[in-house]
């Protein structure tokens, strides 16, 4: 298999970290050399925006946005690039299309697009939708505090945004997340042909 860049995309509470780490695990199985990678990164720049999701801080819509670039540019040139050039496929929990989404809430999308314009196309992008209501009901049984866009009308709208979003990269494909893990991964090994 040829080193692959694949990003999944989804609401909080989608499940698309557990797909994402499943992917890795079953790649990792079958001898692929890859690598799970995650934006916002555990970086300075990642841990300025975790931060500011959780609340810890407050700024403006703008900034949010321009740190997850910075982060996203100095996650493809540390990690992302060096390990495709190193052929190993590359797995990352969350990319472009969640700033489009979820910045499209408060930003105009095109302005966005044009901000992460330059950087690489993933190889397949893997949307994992989900009801904004089940997100919201997992979020709150999986831990003790929601962060920003963690509220149910607000999801609606990201999803809605991801929709729109839908031909942005080539390759995208949106995967109903509601149903048995191991029923969604089947669907992600039948696009990728593993």
């Amino acid at each position: 298999m040829k080193p692959l860049f694949i990003a999944f995309e989804g609401l909080d509470g989608s499940g698309l970290s557990t797909q994402a780490g499943t992917l890795r695990n079953y790649l990792l199985d079958k001898g692929v050399n890859v690598i799970l990678t995650k934006e916002e990164t555990d970086g300075l720049i990642g841990g300025l925006i975790k931060s500011c999701l959780k609340k810890e801080w407050k700024t403006d819509p703008m900034t949010v946005q321009m740190l997850f670039v910075a982060d996203r540019n100095h996650h493809l040139k540390t990690t992302i690039e060096p390990a495709l050039e190193e052929g190993k496929t590359v797995i990352t929990d969350r990319y472009v299309l969640s700033t489009l989404a979820f910045g499209g809430m408060d930003l105009d999308v095109e302005f966005l697009k044009t901000l992460n314009s330059k950087f690489r196309a993933p190889d397949y992008t893997f949307v994992i939708d989900v009801d904004p209501g089940l997100c919201v009901d997992r979020i709150r049984r999986g831990r003790f505090s929601v962060e920003l866009f963690e509220e149910k009308s607000k999801l609606e709208k990201i999803r809605a945004n991801y929709k729109k979003l839908a031909a942005f990269f080539p390759n995208t494909h949106f995967i109903e997340g509601s149903r048995d893990r191991m029923e969604v991964f089947e669907d992600i090994k039948k696009v990728l042909g593993v």
